[in-house]
């Protein structure tokens, strides 16, 4: 028999959520990072639902342990909300999020004593990012049937090159979000870098043809 107190319970659980969505869609990331700061708890929940998906995600490019990525992202938003009231203006909450995802899986790893993942913070020469097969690069730009010349290529790059172009098309970040990502001095530094990686994409694979 279905509880109908707990039914109308969660009817009202997602409502909350939903409202807390459509209350700031259309703010800006330090608005709503500033309503955060602030204890608003919708605020919190919203940067929660839009975000945790897509920083899972991006935490795969490091490590394919679930239970680890989980793990991070509780981490994550446990000690945002501890910090709570003290947190530094953020302008860009998406960059913000990924930056620090990478660093916690980084240090997961090392606090596991796992071997399964390497880091670009670490050394540059160390950045295994898998490449999906259906990534936008590929999709957008080459037919199906190169897709395998497309990841060997990418494969060939440096490990900062292979992650500017995944933050690039696979996450769709600007140059602005990759600068921060990355932890450049300057938005022209993310901008050199991909165009070099894309000039040398370009060459590996004219040169496989």
């Amino acid at each position: 028999m279905i509880n109908s107190k707990h039914t109308k319970n969660a009817e009202i659980s997602t409502l909350k959520h939903d409202n807390s969505i459509k209350q700031y869609e259309s703010r800006t990331d330090m608005d709503i990072w500033s309503a955060f700061n602030k204890g608003n708890e919708a605020a919190f929940n919203y940067i929660y639902r839009v975000y945790a998906p897509s920083l899972f995600q991006y935490g795969g490019q490091f490590s394919k342990d679930e239970a680890i990525l989980q793990d991070c992202i509780q981490n994550i938003f446990i000690e945002l909300r501890r910090k709570r009231g003290h947190l530094t203006e953020v302008s860009n909450i998406r960059a913000y999020l990924y930056k620090t995802m990478q660093r916690e899986v980084v240090r997961m790893i090392k606090r596991e004593k796992r071997t399964s993942i390497l880091s670009c913070g670490l050394d540059e020469r160390i950045f295994p990012i898998e490449i999906c097969h259906e990534t936008k690069l590929i999709q957008q730009e080459y037919e199906i049937e190169r897709k395998e010349i497309i990841v060997s290529a990418m494969n060939q790059l440096s490990p900062r090159q292979r992650q500017a172009i995944l933050l690039l098309y696979e996450e769709g970040m600007n140059f602005k979000e990759i600068k921060e990502v990355m932890e450049f001095s300057e938005v022209k530094s993310a901008r050199k870098i991909i165009y070099r990686a894309l000039a040398s994409l370009k060459v590996i694979i004219k040169n496989k043809q």
